[in-house]
């Protein structure tokens, strides 16, 4: 039977440092914390990649909502715009009976008067009383938008004959018919 020599000197004080049995026994925990933090890791980076999946899948849908309701505006814009042109509201207070005026007069802060006013032209002033029909604005020609309930405009709804007053010169005028709140 040949035995180890026994260490001498410095190597028997490096010896004692060294545990012989136990090196084995440490290491298992280890391992198994090593094991258990990649995998947490792993499993948290899934985690977080999911989530950052969703969040883009919603931000696209946002961001195409956003898109369609911008093109909803502009379009509405538009409308606005063509309606509010002076030769398109000049066209629809024709079609209302409605005439360019005279020459108007102001009132100064002291009460003067400043300006001489002038009758509309007699061209101008209506002569009878208009059809209802004509007091109506046209269809409206804007194409409909999907989802949306359709608008009433005050163009769109017909004016009712109590609510028109013939003014003098023969011209018609229109009292306001909507009701005061709370009453």
């Amino acid at each position: 039977m040949s035995s180890k020599p026994a260490p001498r000197g410095r190597a028997a004080r490096l010896a004692r440092l060294i545990p012989a049995g136990r090196a084995r026994a440490a290491r298992t925990p280890f391992v198994l914390l090593v094991v258990l933090l990649l995998g947490g890791g792993l499993l948290g980076l899934l985690v977080l990649n999911s989530a950052l999946s969703e969040g883009s899948f919603e931000l696209d849908d946002i961001q195409r909502k956003t898109k369609s309701l911008t093109d909803e505006e502009q379009a509405l814009q538009r409308d606005i715009d063509a309606y509010s042109a002076p030769d398109a509201l000049q066209r629809r207070a024709r079609e209302l009976g409605m005439v360019p005026g005279g020459d108007p007069a102001f009132l100064g802060p002291d009460g003067s008067v400043k300006g001489v006013p002038s009758a509309a032209p007699r061209s101008a002033v209506l002569t009878g009383p208009r059809a209802p029909e004509a007091l109506t604005a046209a269809p409206s020609t804007a194409p409909a938008t999907t989802g949306a309930l359709p608008a009433a405009t005050p163009s769109s709804t017909p004016a009712s004959p109590a609510a028109t007053t013939r003014a003098p010169g023969g011209a018609l005028r229109s009292a306001p018919t909507t009701p005061t709140p709370g009453r």
